[in-house]
């Protein structure tokens, strides 16, 4: 069989169910061989950056491994921003993409990449995104080469790989003529039964000297699917839960011992519990700038930190934590849990202080509907089993604060690579991933505008995504931080077409939406519709999210701000 053919046969021997990718002449044998393949069904997207978004969302909540594709030179390059986002939020992603003729090397061919005689190296650029970058040069080697970047993909802390397949391999009369399938060998990573004992006796005398314990989950325990079993530790032993943005839902927000979302834009309950904790136990965390306050130097100052993660590397970062495990989040909080019940009695019920996002008041501001009203009827209206994607800008600090996720439910925000439109596109992988699920963006106007041309990717392969604009015509955050640094504002605003009206025109749902009941009834529709829909909701300039650059709270992180002011002056 041909090269592309012998790599569309083993990764459908692996289980892959879904290729992203984007046309182009030096692919244009492996879009032959998905087109064949009766167990791959591929979508050819209008952007290759659409693709690699969507190959994170297929591997977002699963442990199959998500795959994209691009031909060669800027057809490839454009696969960078979602490689970025598997590399620093943890996802299993191949990304396999056409190379130049090599005897043509250094000439100046189409679409070269080999870094001769001013041709951009795309074995650096590529090297420096991915666990491992290959280029497969001889046909022999196709199945070595694929099954050790799919092992390396899935094993440890999983991330992306990928694959360049040189163009003097798509020749007639090249073959592999020693295709076998491929061997998964990706071994679990177990928590160290002596540390598991180490950190069970450093709680356990913290439970029985009453120090004040609080759990802090990260996307890490999300997506090991870590929540029962923490659900089991924080109700035996009374321990309350706050979480990052990226880990929020981990246990139903509802949950009484659930404090909220501790981050920069995260609950006043949040941080005053972890205000006063004595111990944090961290599970699946990489403290990331807004989960720490900007780097907060003191954010641990007096506490002593227990980390759990499936990357030792996390921990010579920022902070030292005091004692560490390496482990795959679930099994190491299983273990933990058996250790504690063997040492620990029962123990006296918590008094934890409610989340106070739902009882907050959202003060009415001239204008256009109030976007946390928009976030709190996402949350009451998200159906049981949903996944709420926040993409990246201020409407993700809104949608943290005001939306309450249920026992099964999801929501993620941009992580830390942090590119813009990442959730508008990574929701198509989403969906196809989750089919029986419903799948919600949040996104800025700005966001959408990027890449929204995708909506048509979704009408042509019918996937029902639910697109919500958070639509102000301007960036806020950029504006925001223009404000608070220098005073003065600009080059943030911006004209938007008729977006519900581009819907329309893509094959889609569109409605506009300018106060809190037109949102609600277009979103009850969309619900109901199975089909793509696009909500452009018209939000108010004058609402400010909930920020603080300190966890002592609002009025503390002011006054630190006018105090470091005043030095710099």
């Amino acid at each position: 069989m041909k090269v592309y053919e012998a790599i569309v046969k083993g990764l459908e021997g692996i289980g892959v169910k879904t290729a992203f990718g984007g046309a182009g002449e030096s692919v244009a044998d492996l879009m032959l061989a998905l087109e064949e393949s009766r167990r791959i069904r591929t979508v050819i997207t209008r952007n290759e950056q659409a693709a690699s978004f969507m190959a994170c969302g297929e591997a977002m909540y699963t442990d199959r491994l998500g795959f994209c594709f691009a031909t060669a030179g800027p057809g490839a390059f454009n696969l960078i921003s979602g490689l970025g986002v598997a590399m620093t939020d943890s996802y299993p992603v191949l990304a396999v993409s056409g190379y130049a003729r090599l005897e043509w090397e250094g000439w100046g061919a189409l679409n070269e990449t080999s870094g001769l005689r001013r041709t951009a190296d795309s074995k650096a650029v590529f090297a420096a995104t991915t666990k491992k970058s290959f280029l497969l040069a001889d046909a022999s080697d196709t199945c070595d080469v694929l099954e050790e970047a799919v092992n390396i993909a899935l094993e440890g802390r999983p991330g992306p790989v990928h694959i360049q397949v040189a163009g003097d391999l798509n020749e007639r009369g090249v073959e592999v003529k020693n295709f076998r399938p491929l061997r998964l060998d990706v071994a679990p990573v177990l928590p160290d039964t002596a540390r598991v004992e180490e950190i069970s006796s450093v709680l356990a005398d913290a439970l029985g000297q009453r120090k004040r314990i609080v759990l802090l989950a990260g996307f890490g325990a999300v997506r090991s699917g870590a929540g029962p079993e923490i659900r089991r530790l924080i109700e035996r032993f009374q321990i309350p839960l706050v979480t990052t943005l990226d880990g929020k839902g981990i246990v139903s927000e509802g949950h009484p011992l659930a404090v909220g979302v501790f981050a920069d834009s995260g609950h006043s309950s949040a941080w005053k519990v972890f205000r006063e904790a004595d111990v944090v136990l961290a599970v699946g965390n990489s403290f990331n700038q807004h989960a720490t306050f900007d780097f907060r130097g003191d954010l641990f100052q007096g506490k002593k930190l227990i980390h759990v993660n499936i990357d030792g590397d996390e921990f010579e970062k920022r902070y030292r934590a005091d004692h560490t495990l390496v482990s795959d989040a679930r099994p190491a909080m299983a273990a933990l849990v058996d250790a504690l019940e063997r040492r620990v009695d029962e123990v006296p019920q918590a008094e934890v202080e409610g989340q106070d996002y739902e009882a907050r008041r959202i003060v009415r501001l001239p204008g256009k509907l109030h976007p946390g009203q928009l976030a709190q009827a996402i949350g009451r209206m998200l159906p049981p089993q949903g996944i709420l994607l926040g993409d990246a800008g201020a409407h993700t600090a809104w949608l943290g604060y005001y939306v309450e996720l249920d026992d099964g439910q999801h929501f993620r925000k941009a992580g830390s690579f942090g590119p813009m439109a990442g959730a508008v596109n990574s929701a198509i992988g989403v969906q196809l991933a989750h089919p029986g699920r419903t799948v919600v963006v949040g996104c800025g106007d700005g966001c959408y505008a990027m890449s929204g041309f995708e909506l048509m990717t979704a009408v042509e392969h019918e996937i029902p995504v639910i697109w919500v604009i958070f639509n102000d015509e301007e960036f806020k955050l950029i504006k925001l931080y223009q404000l608070s640094q220098h005073g003065e504002s600009g080059l943030t605003g911006f004209r938007n077409p008729d977006y519900a009206a581009y819907a329309r025109a893509c094959g889609a749902d569109g409605y506009r939406v300018d106060t809190l009941d037109e949102f609600e009834d277009a979103f009850r529709r969309a619900l109901g519709s199975g089909r793509p829909t696009l909500i452009d909701a018209h939000i108010t300039r004058w609402a400010v999210p909930h920020y603080s650059p300190s966890p002592d709270g609002v009025i503390a992180g002011l006054v630190e701000a006018v105090e470091e002011r005043l030095r710099d002056d």
